[in-house]
This record gives C-alpha cells, sequence and structure tokens, in this order.
C-alpha cells in the first residue's frame, strides 16, 4: 500500500517511521514534510492549504491510506474533501474535528453528556468577558476558542492579568481569528496528563498514558508551547483513575457522539487534569498529539497501520495492540527565542552521533545546501525507550548532549515529576 501523511512536523515524522516498519506499506510519501522525514519517506512539496493539489497527488500515486498530522488541516475540511474524491483518509471529518477547533463547542458538548471538566464561562464580547472573569477565585484561565498552535492559553495569577489575557487575544487578537470568543475557566490543581484513543464512533482504544510539558523553561515556569518534551506511562494516571477516563471521559464522549449525530472516526487526545475530585478534561484533540506521539509510537508493538485501517473500517473492537514494557522519553530542542521570536537557518551538528538507542524524530527541519538546519520553534524531539523511566531519560538526554545548534534551549528535568511519584 502507498501511504501518505499530511503534515511536516515531530508528530508526522514519527507516523512516517513507524508506519515504515509495516510490511504492509509499499511507498509512503509526505506534504510537505522536513529534513528527517525526508530519510524515510519521499516529501513532496504541496502546501496543506492546496486541498486540490493534495487530492490530485494522492490519486496519481494510488494513495491507499492518506493520515492527517495537523489539528488546521482537520479544521479545514481535509477529511472531507479526500473522501468525495473517494480517497481513503484517516481523521475527523470538520463536524467532528469542531470539538477540537471551538473549545466553546467542545465544553457545551461535556456540559451535555456530563463529561467532567472544570466551571467557566464563554464570551464573544470582551466587556462581558472582563465582568466575568472579575468575579471568578484566583487562579483564573483564559482560553481563545480556536486554534493557536497550543500558545492560546493563559493562566493569570490576578485579576489584571485575567483582563489583560482578554483584551490580548480578543480586542488585539493576538491569536488571530481563534481569539472571536474566549473560554474564561477556573484553574484545576493536580497533574496533567494526556490520554490517546481510537475511536470508531463504537468503540475506543485506548493506548498508554503519556504526559506533556507546556511550559517553556524547567520547573513548568516560562509562556506555554506547542510541547517542551514529555513521556509514557505517567505514573499519576493509576488503575482506578485510568478506569475513570473509561467511564466518564469515553464511554460518555461516545454516548454523546450519537447523542448529537457526530460522525467521529480517527483519534481523540483529550488532556485530563488529574484532581483530588478525579480526572477533569481540559480539552479535546482530534488527531495524535505532538510530542506525545512519539513517545507512544516509540513503545508500539504492533502494526500500526493495521490500527489505522481498523478505525477507518469500524472494527477496533477486534484490535488487542501490544506494548513495549518499559517507559519512553522525549526531549524537545527547540530555537532561541522559542515560543516567542526566534531565528531559522542555524546548521544543525552531532546528529549521526546520536547513541543507536536513541531516535531523532525532526520537528522544524529543512536541507539546505546538504545540510540539516533549523526551520521552526520546536526542531528536534530526542527519543529514547529504556526497561524503566529512569534510563529512557538518561538515554533521551544523552542523545540531546550530542546536537548542537546556535540558540538551542531544552528543558531538563523532562520526566522528573513521573521519577518523583
Amino acid at each position: 500500500m502507498n501511504v501518505l501523511i499530511l503534515g511536516g512536523g515531530g508528530r508526522e515524522h514519527a507516523l512516517a517511521w513507524k508506519l515504515r516498519q509495516s510490511p504492509r506499506v509499499k511507498s509512503i510519501f509526505c506534504a510537505p514534510g522536513n529534513a528527517g522525514i525526508s530519510e524515510v519517506a519521499t516529501c513532496v512539496p504541496i502546501s496543506l492549504t492546496n486541498q486540490a493539489q493534495l487530492v490530485a497527488f494522492a490519486k496519481e500515486q494510488e494513495i491507499g491510506l492518506t493520515v492527517v498530522g495537523p489539528d488546521d488541516a482537520l479544521a479545514a475540511g481535509i477529511v472531507d474533501r479526500f473522501r468525495a474524491a473517494g480517497l481513503r483518509i484517516f481523521g475527523p471529518t470538520r463536524a467532528a474535528a469542531r470539538l477540537e477547533f471551538s473549545k466553546v463547542f467542545a465544553k457545551e458538548f461535556m456540559a451535555r453528556h456530563g463529561i467532567p471538566t472544570a466551571k467557566s464561562g464563554h464570551f464573544t464580547d470582551s466587556i462581558q468577558a472582563q465582568l466575568f472573569a472579575s468575579k471568578m477565585p484566583l487562579p483564573l484561565v483564559v482560553k481563545a476558542d480556536g486554534l493557536a498552535l497550543g500558545k492560546g492559553v493563559i493562566i493569570a495569577l490576578t485579576h489584571e492579568e485575567g483582563r489583560e489575557a482578554i483584551r490580548q487575544i480578543m480586542d488585539e487578537r493576538k491569536f488571530g481569528e481563534a481569539g472571536s470568543a474566549v473560554v474564561i475557566e477556573e484553574f484545576l490543581e493536580g497533574a496533567e496528563c494526556s490520554i490517546h484513543a481510537l475511536v470508531d464512533g463504537e468503540t475506543a482504544l485506548l493506548f498508554p498514558s503519556a504526559q506533556d510539558h507546556k511550559r517553556a523553561l524547567d520547573n513548568d515556569l516560562g509562556l506555554n508551547t506547542g510541547g517542551m518534551g514529555t513521556y509514557s506511562p505517567a505514573p499519576q494516571l493509576t488503575p482506578e483513575l485510568e478506569e475513570q477516563v473509561r467511564t466518564e471521559v469515553l464511554e460518555r464522549f461516545l454516548l454523546g457522539l450519537k447523542a448529537d449525530g457526530i460522525s467521529y472516526s480517527g483519534m481523540l487526545f483529550p488532556g485530563l487534569m488529574l484532581t483530588r475530585d478525579g480526572v477533569k478534561v481540559l480539552e479535546f484533540n482530534c488527531r495524535f498529539g505532538d510530542p506525545e506521539t512519539q513517545v507512544l509510537l516509540a513503545r508500539l508493538d504492533s502494526d500500526l497501520l493495521d490500527l489505522l485501517e481498523a478505525c477507518l473500517d469500524g472494527t477496533l473492537a477486534q484490535q488487542q495492540p501490544t506494548w513495549k514494557p518499559g517507559s519512553a522519553v522525549c526531549v524537545i530542542a527547540a530555537s532561541g527565542g522559542y515560543p516567542e521570536v526566534y531565528e531559522t537557518g542555524k546548521v544543525i551538528s552531532g546528529l549521526d552521533a546520536v547513541n543507536q538507542h536513541a531516535v531523532v524524530f525532526h520537528a522544524g527541519t529543512r536541507l539546505e545546501n546538504g545540510k540539516v538546519v533549523t526551520a521552526g520553534g520546536r526542531v528536534l524531539g530526542l527519543t529514547a525507550t529504556g526497561p524503566d523511566l529512569p534510563t529512557a531519560q538518561a538515554t533521551a538526554y544523552a542523545a540531546v548532549e550530542q546536537v548542537h545548534f546556535e540558540g538551542m534551549h531544552f528543558r531538563r528535568d523532562i520526566a522528573a515529576k513521573g521519577l518523583q511519584s
């Protein structure tokens, strides 16, 4: 089978790397891809916004399955476009992906179907939002309604910070049209955790847990990013809490889909907060997470293609994937200045020296005059597995020490919370 992957980041590199291991995969193409992806797939310079060209390419190359990576492509209706052309594609339709690209829609869905989440209000008028925020206990959370590259969430420690966040999002449009509405919600205390589950409309197939590190700096300081590293499994998600996820999140999600007439086929990736009152859903994502995908696929023993096809065929209930024992850790090497202003085009050295027990997933790279250079904020995801979390962590950081580019920075405490549990 010929496979097409849409996207060009670390998640897409991990998907290509894992699908390359399937004996049923003949060729892999990736649009637009990156320098690392080019080692396991043929990169094609087609923008994800050019849906007509992507459809034409898929037909020309007899693509048997297209896998969508980023959320903005789902929000733009790429799945609908491919299906209308009779092409097989993994991911939810635009109507279903609204659960990710509209936080207001997601909060209303959770409220209707009894899915535990933070108390909140949502507004399209900044003055009304300011009034609501002024009465909220501190700290409070302000979220842009739409997609903002993982950066549209601001935690306000004072009411003035809350008002400033609303001004930036709604009045100054810091995140563009994503800020046409905001969700203001209570701050939840606890351990943050992520789960992934393949959903075919009838069954939710749960993957192992993972924990992302959103803040740019050690000890969860600095600005929110798209993710500075992750590890799996997260010991904070105990068997008791995992059962709560199954019954109060996934089962209610499936029932909610049916009640609302939403057809959903693809990955569901809820962000969770493990509070003293149990599991609460922070948000829904409708695709593989980044950098969670890197550690999850490093641990997956089964054929990923089989799982993706079962999801499309409605046969997930028959799948029993196997996972490597032990742990996986991914540390992100980022450009200087990320998640704000950063420079690109910095030559990356040391990639060939990475320990054979680690994998370098390229996130923001390109080839320039035969050299690999930086091309984004998150540049590399150094990923390692091990029989236990300390070993996986040590191997991942040993790999980080092998690579270098001007301005490179990374967190030095990825997986530290897991070691403390």
